[in-house]
């Protein structure tokens, strides 16, 4: 027979999957000998079972009943005895924290017949009627399903008819007459009584719980904190203690540390006279942790020895629900709690510094995300203000400038000294200096995914997509409400949480990225302090190396002084835009040699500059150089366009019949990569020669320059063969080396990539579009259509494009690595796609072999931090 229900005196802590958290945690402070009421946990494998058949496992009932009984035994009472009852709360608690997404009920087992033998035992009648209409009202929410407003209703009508300022001031008559209008809610709802059966009402809030796992906001919380959906959660059956017995009976939350700055002491609220959820429902104002002990001072210092005893125990930040009933303190709940970005990296240090963890242990403490969130600047939001639009926060930071609809106008007002906000329906590369440009990015359009989104995280810029509240035009927006935002007019954009806000909102610079950029650490200030303890850790444990993804020499230098240790994707096409376009179309309307090598010398020099800036930046460390990828589409005038001036008489022919003959269906599917390179005449050649003699040059100063040449998509090992062996001469006449790969980015490639591997040195693995073509997904059109859909459905937890499909792409990675080392041993191998800045990935790259990531400079830190964990976490894996 399956065991579905367990004794708090038969669990431990580490038993969070079995037990659910709050149940996992119960048993371990009973474990302690703290005081926990007595009480059972009903499994979460209880749980998915019920699931999964839409009934109670049949084993069930019994093993209940017989917990029921050593429970009624422990606490000397008996369910439904009129004279004296058990009263039980039915709490959920699922492996990880959810608060406030699933259901409670306190007070089961009281009905009309045993109320009366609960308030002659407390020996106080308001306590027992209160505590009815309490158990009436939740029950009637959770197990129900009925509107929670027609309860607060009621409530309200008898405040305001006994004149009195809240519920606990109401007497016992008008408390009995609000149980009869619950009841008589209850009774329209459903057209029964409530149930005066306890053990029905028992049963029925079991089933309740065991239902609210699969409620909209506790799917919506999972999918946001990426919590599988198919754990379910644990019920907990715990005898009832009281808190709203009197002014020497009360309810409150400590932490064990402050958990918005990391300070230690005892934090947190109490409620003198209150039961339960009162505390974090808000119905009344509650008073600082503090002053428990001018009210109840032995109460007070035995919930710091708790305190004291649990922090020591779980070695970490502990947040404790406790209730005092006439002057005994009992523990509801503790677990570690949920802290700030910058209490997370204070408290970690701190407690190693107290000797309670060592640095690896402190190094898994924190995350990416949390430390991400410390380099971005925030708005000073002390004062409520009126929003324009919400939409997807895309890229952390806060932005403030003038709008402005048009990326050449933007360059314009931001070279005059005005910060400005590029406001447009959605973003291409055309866009890109005006995004360069901005303080902030605002779309109507698109998504976490979109050209805006991954361009700006790039960057490092601000970003809020997809706001369809607002309407974009070419010279204004316009909301909802009528409000018309124009060209000049200020606005502020916050990428943490994807508000607009009218005017500026005053901002509060980073000091972390201070550090980032300077590498000092302020004296008296414990949260730098505590990122540069764990990040020096991080880069000491780290084999992974982190480079970053940069295109100018002022990216370059950043990305060095955030700790990359190269440029690991330094994208060419970026240097074909704006007044080299033209360059460009002159390229491809060319018709004779010679017109071409005009075009090529031209191109040639400008590029030779762009590569003298990169590598000299990066003096010493390795640069790879990705030759034009995308397809010329990008770069020439747009065909629609074309006829239809052509239809004016005011179009070049010439130019419009080219970018006929290019025209393709699907671009990213077309002359694209290396096929350009053996397409059309010259133009790989010449990027070759500029990176040749730009090294060249700077060599010829006494310079460390570092180049490696990257041929993109490459499908077939032939392909890679023939620009090798050009390339390869042109850096021989110039008298430089420089290694030469490619980037794996097609399935073909990671599945021939031994063949392949005979005529590289390195392999960089481009999961932008091995995800896009794994998948058959068109990146730019699929996240705003049908990936909500997909994510509500559970077929991804979340973006594959946020976040490496381990099991299919990552799969086609690690077949690529394994074929490629075993057909060259020293082959280099990283990866240099958006996934290269994400922990979750960076684990995986980690645990396949790979040498190195590359991420956008902003992400640098964040990648440093998670190739640390990665290495500690494998350590400590082996060490087991």
């Amino acid at each position: 027979m399956t065991t579905f229900v367990y004794d708090f005196s038969h669990g431990d802590k580490d038993q969070r999957e079995l037990l659910g958290g709050k149940g996992a945690n119960l048993a371990e402070m009973t474990r302690l000998g703290l005081p926990v009421p007595p009480g059972f946990t009903i499994t979460t494998q209880a749980c998915r079972a019920y699931l999964a058949a839409g009934e109670l496992p049949t084993e069930l009932p019994e093993q209940v009943n017989e917990h029921l009984s050593a429970l009624e035994t422990a606490m000397n009472r008996k369910l439904g005895d009129e004279a004296d009852p058990l009263l039980v709360s039915v709490r959920s608690g699922a492996k990880f924290s959810m608060p406030g997404m699933m259901d409670t009920v306190l007070n089961v087992g009281l009905t009309d017949a045993t109320v009366s033998g609960l308030a002659d035992q407390a020996g106080d009648e308001r306590f027992a009627w209160d505590s009815y209409r309490r158990l009436i009202q939740m029950f009637g929410k959770t197990v129900l399903d009925m509107d929670g407003d027609r309860f607060e209703d009621a409530i309200h009508r008898a405040i305001e008819g006994e004149g009195v300022d809240t519920e606990v001031d109401l007497p016992v008559e008008r408390l009995r007459t609000l149980v009869e209008e619950f009841k008589q809610l209850v009774r329209q709802h459903t057209g029964r009584d409530f149930p005066q059966d306890p053990r029905q009402q028992l049963w029925q809030t079991i089933e309740a719980v065991f239902g609210s796992w699969n409620s909209p906001r506790a799917r919506l919380y999972r999918r946001t904190e990426r919590i599988p959906d198919d754990l379910g959660t644990a019920v907990n059956v715990v005898g009832m203690v009281f808190g709203n017995l009197g002014p020497d009976s009360g309810t409150g939350v400590a932490f064990t540390r402050d958990p918005a700055t990391g300070t230690r002491g005892a934090y947190g609220d109490y409620l003198p006279n209150a039961q339960g959820e009162d505390v974090v429902a808000g119905i009344r104002n509650t008073v600082p942790l503090t002053h428990l002990a001018e009210l109840d001072s032995r109460s007070y210092q035995d919930l710091l020895h708790t305190m004291d005893v649990l922090e020591q125990h779980y070695r970490d930040l502990c947040d404790i629900e406790f209730t005092i009933e006439r002057g005994r303190l009992w523990l509801l709940q503790t677990r570690v709690g949920k802290r700030t970005a910058a209490a997370a990296f204070i408290i970690a240090a701190a407690l190693v510094e107290e000797g309670t963890i060592n640095l690896d242990e402190a190094l898994g403490r924190v995350t990416g995300e949390q430390l991400s969130r410390l380099m971005f600047p925030a708005f000073d939001l002390s004062d409520e203000r009126p929003r324009l639009a919400t939409g997807v926060a895309a890229a952390p930071g806060a932005a403030v400038g003038a709008a402005v609809f048009d990326s050449q106008r933007a360059v314009e007002i931001a070279e005059s000294g005005t910060d400005v906000v590029l406001v447009r329906r959605e973003t291409n590369p055309d866009d890109l200096p005006g995004m360069i440009a901005a303080q902030g990015i605002l779309t109507s359009r698109g998504g976490k995914t979109s050209h805006a989104a991954v361009v700006a995280r790039g960057m490092g810029t601000t970003c809020v997509c997809g706001a369809d509240g607002i309407t974009v035009s070419a010279d204004s927006f316009t909301t909802v409400d009528g409000t018309t935002v124009r060209e000049g007019d200020v606005i502020s954009v916050d990428g943490e949480t994807g508000a607009v806000y009218p005017g500026e909102v005053p901002v509060k610079p980073s000091p972390v990225v201070a550090y980032f950029e300077t590498g000092e650490v302020p004296v008296g200030d414990p949260l730098v302090a505590a990122v540069d303890r764990l990040m020096r850790h991080a880069d000491s444990a780290a084999r992974l190396g982190v480079r970053a993804n940069a295109d100018t020499g002022e990216d370059s230098q950043r990305a060095r002084r955030f700790g990359a240790v190269g440029i690991g994707l330094c994208r060419t096409e970026h240097m074909f835009l704006g007044d080299r376009r033209e360059l460009v179309e002159r390229l491809v309307l060319a018709e004779e040699d010679a017109d071409r090598e005009k075009v090529l010398a031209k191109l040639l020099e400008a590029q030779r500059a762009d590569f003298v800036d990169i590598l000299a930046a990066m003096d010493g460390l390795p640069v790879t150089i990705r030759l034009l990828d995308p397809p010329l589409h990008e770069f020439l005038p747009s065909l629609t366009d074309l006829e239809v001036a052509a239809a004016t008489g005011s179009t070049d022919q010439r130019l419009l019949s080219a970018v006929r003959r290019m025209h393709e269906q699907n671009p990213m599917l077309g002359l694209r990569g290396v096929r350009l390179g053996l397409v059309i005449p010259g133009l790989y050649d010449m990027q070759v020669r500029a990176i040749g003699e730009a090294a060249g040059r700077l060599r010829a100063e006494g310079r460390d320059p570092r180049p490696e040449i990257m041929i993109p998509l490459v499908a077939d090992a032939k392909e890679l063969a023939l620009t090798r062996a050009s390339a390869q001469q042109i850096l021989a006449d110039i008298g430089v080396e420089a290694p030469i790969g490619t980037m794996i980015e097609v399935p073909r490639a990671a599945m021939t990539a031994a063949a392949i591997a005979e005529y590289a040195d390195f392999f960089s693995f481009g999961t932008n579009d091995l995800t896009q073509m794994g998948w058959g997904f068109s990146r730019d059109d699929v996240e705003g259509s049908f990936f909500p859909r997909y994510l509500e459905l559970g077929v991804f937890a979340v973006s594959p494009f946020a976040v490496l499909d381990t099991a299919g792409v990552g799969r086609l990675v690690e077949v690529a690595v394994t074929d490629g080392r075993a057909s060259r041993s020293d082959l280099h191998l990283g990866v240099c796609g958006e996934h290269g800045g994400d922990p979750d990935s960076i684990r995986f790259f980690h645990h396949i072999g790979l040498d190195y990531v590359s991420c956008s400079p902003f992400r640098v830190p964040v990648a440093r931090l998670a190739a640390g964990q990665a290495a500690v976490a494998e350590s400590d894996s082996d060490s087991r």
